[in-house]
């Protein structure tokens, strides 16, 4: 039996990738390190319909029971990856386990950010894993207050799901409005007007000063100009950062790996994707880091057909999507600050494209309430064209 191939990682990455070795004929070995002791899930649905009920834990999963054994991919559930050995070749365990590998796939995700002063409450809340969501679920009983700290896209889904629920949400944003960063000023003020519209509360450019409760519990959290809200329950959607702090010593960037197009590290026959790679985008001409699921997909599958020395698919434009309040709101594409932002449709109505273009060309679109037309303004985008186009398009 030959060393085959383990994946450090039991998410949609890891799952993509064997899926496609399988695929194109791979009959080696392939084993999966899944940190929870669950087979790999789907986790948009979170803080979506599992987290509202509508959903139930086995209808997340990605494969149905025994396709892993069907296909000879062994799990190991509940065991994490504690040491990479490259010069042995070798995947050290929590438990001590050594895992030779003839090929190795890092795609052990991401891990959310915690604020310290908050870790010693009970109460306090991430959202990642099937676990965190069904402890925040019972959380959310209708009355309840939840504090949501960081207006992200996680924190905007779970305070749109809590609203439904009957719960009673405010949003504490350290930033002058929701995604600025990544959509400017116009579109941030647009989701916090959403929320507000919705009956959230939220409150902007807020930095949090400390947490004050007693018995183990947060009841009230203090914000840094001296307001105080009172919450039951709190949810840090502040952000993740790359689960590969166990690559330290490696020889890899244990801040994230960085890799070719593909998913190639600088180390022989190490491969990265998903939250845990910093993959070149050839666009860009930089290495960038994607935490969302059509790029993990995408990622994992493409490693997979370099492990095999397969011709790389073509590149795709990045996209991602969130449901809130019953709409579909899409991005696709990367602005960056100084892009013309261009509307078409009424945001008031929540049916609009906002267009980024640079040197008149697009770059990068949300769409909200227009999931049909996401197809054909990739095409656009992908294709550069130019501003009579975009608006003969439009």
């Amino acid at each position: 039996m030959t060393a085959g191939v383990v994946i450090a990682g039991g998410g949609l990455a890891a799952q993509r990738c064997c899926e496609t070795l399988r695929g194109q004929g791979y009959e080696g070995p392939i084993r999966m390190v899944c940190a929870e002791p669950v087979a790999p899930y789907d986790r948009p649905p979170l803080s979506k319909e599992l987290l509202a009920g509508t959903l139930e834990a086995p209808a997340l999963a990605l494969r149905p029971d025994g396709w892993h054994a069907d296909n000879a991919v062994e799990l190991l559930l509940g065991r994490r990856a504690r040491r990479l050995d490259p010069s042995a070749r070798q995947l050290e365990l929590d438990d001590g386990t050594r895992l030779p590998y003839q090929r190795l796939l890092i795609a052990t995700g991401s891990e959310p950010r915690r604020i310290p002063a908050a870790v010693p409450f009970e109460n306090v809340h991430v959202l990642r894993t099937l676990a965190d969501a069904t402890a925040l679920r019972a959380a959310l009983a209708p009355g309840a207050r939840l504090a949501v700290i960081g207006a992200g896209f996680i924190g905007q889904e779970v305070a749109a799901t809590a609203r439904g629920l009957g719960a009673v949400p405010t949003i504490v944003e350290a930033l002058p409005a929701p995604l600025v960063g990544i959509l400017g000023a116009q579109l941030g003020t647009w989701f916090a007007e959403l929320h507000r519209s919705e009956g959230v509360d939220v409150h902007l450019g807020a930095g949090v000063a400390g947490f004050d409760g007693a018995g183990g519990r947060v009841e009230r959290i203090e914000l840094a100009d001296g307001r105080r809200i009172g919450c039951d329950a709190v949810l840090l959607g502040i952000g993740v950062s790359p689960a590969t702090r166990w690559l330290d010593g490696s020889g890899l960037d244990p801040t994230g790996v960085t890799t070719d197009p593909v998913g190639r590290s600088a180390l022989p026959d190490v491969y990265a994707a998903g939250d845990a790679a910093r993959q070149l985008d050839p666009r860009l001409g930089s290495h960038v880091r994607s935490e969302h699921w059509e790029s993990a997909a995408r990622q994992g599958a493409a490693a997979a057909r370099a492990m095999l020395g397969l011709a790389p698919r073509p590149a795709t434009i990045a996209s991602f999507w969130s449901d809130q309040y019953g709409i579909r709101i899409q991005y696709v594409g990367h602005a960056a600050p100084g892009d013309t932002v261009t509307l078409d449709g009424d945001p008031g109505a929540r049916d609009f494209t906002a267009i980024y273009a640079r040197a008149g060309r697009p770059v990068a679109a949300l769409l909200v309430g227009r999931p049909r037309a996401l197809p054909r303004i990739r095409r656009l985008i992908e294709t550069g064209a130019t501003d009579s186009e975009w608006s003969q398009a439009a």
